[in-house]
């Protein structure tokens, strides 16, 4: 029994006859009429009563078109969800993406992207300012954090867990914090750019997350300065985890309060509202949210462990 005679016999029962079938299936009557036979021939049932005017379903008739329109509705859902893959694409993408992830592995992915689909130009900022999509032009962008405009899509593409850490040499001659609280007395290296405030580092408790207010003698708007600082021995950072992802593993920075950091934060690409969403641009989203899947150790902890180290 081929699939197609099946989809053919449920096209042929949602559509009334035999020659409307044929029509948009560029087929004769006699070839319609012969699969059909063929289908009952196979099943050694008889599916269908013919008469001039109209066609009747057998018992038998009526419980295989149900599954037929099933298998009818899995290809077309099958098509539709490679649709374009094959396609040459055109045109040009304007995007703006974090300075983290750009450099992580976003640069790589849209080049990637762009060798993929050869007619594709994209142009790609790195910033980690909220762009004003509209006025400013770009077609997507990928950010962190929440989503105010609601005149704009966000697609959840992953969570990005917080670290706190600092160097083995810091922590050996200032002594290592116990609790969130013992921050306090530390040189603790401060995120400017963060929008709950530079010295305000966010935990979590059994019952709710609270915040441990911190200070020091340096802060950024750039998160790659405070992992340099960090890493050279001049305070704790509270950083991405996909940041530091490296220097946890090889053991240049030592990870503190692995159950206790509360910021956790999406990525989300972003886009101005269409009801037809043009296919470069969700070919690329699936492309990207591909490359961060792949790499989503280096955003989350894996289960059952609590640190890299």
């Amino acid at each position: 029994m081929q699939a197609n005679d099946l989809i053919l016999f449920s096209q042929v029962i949602e559509l009334g006859s035999f020659t409307k079938a044929a029509e948009i299936n560029n087929l004769t009557n006699s070839v319609v009429s012969k699969r059909i036979a063929r289908l009952e021939k196979e099943l050694a049932v008889q599916l269908l009563y013919r008469t001039t005017r109209k066609l009747t379903l057998t018992e038998a008739g009526r419980i295989l078109v149900q599954r037929a329109k099933l298998i009818s509705q899995a290809t077309a859902d099958a098509i539709d969800s490679v649709s374009g893959f094959g396609e040459n694409l055109s045109g040009h993408i304007k995007m703006s993406v974090p300075t983290i992830s750009g450099d992580l592995l976003l640069a790589d992915a849209v080049t990637e992207f762009c060798h993929f689909h050869q007619g594709i130009t994209v142009d790609m900022s790195l910033d980690n300012r909220m762009v004003d999509l509209i006025a400013e032009g770009y077609d997507i962008v990928i950010r962190t954090g929440y989503l105010d405009d609601s005149s704009l899509i966000a697609r959840h593409i992953i969570d990005s867990q917080w670290v706190v850490c600092a160097s083995p040499a810091y922590i050996a001659q200032h002594g290592q914090p116990k609790q969130p609280i013992e921050l306090a007395s530390h040189n603790c290296l401060r995120y400017a750019y963060q929008t709950s405030g530079a010295g305000d580092w966010e935990f979590k408790s059994d019952m709710d997350n609270y915040i441990v207010k911190v200070s020091g003698t340096f802060s950024s708007n750039n998160a790659a300065a405070l992992r340099k600082a960090a890493m050279g021995d001049y305070g704790i950072a509270y950083l991405p985890r996909c940041l530091v992802y490296e220097d946890l593993k090889g053991g240049k920075l030592v990870e503190l309060f692995p159950d206790s950091v509360g910021k956790r934060i999406g990525v989300y690409a972003v886009y101005p509202f269409t009801k037809q969403l043009p296919n470069k641009i969700k070919l690329l989203i699936e492309h990207i949210k591909d490359k961060y899947l792949a790499h989503s150790h280096y955003f989350l902890p894996i289960k059952g462990s609590t640190s890299v180290r």
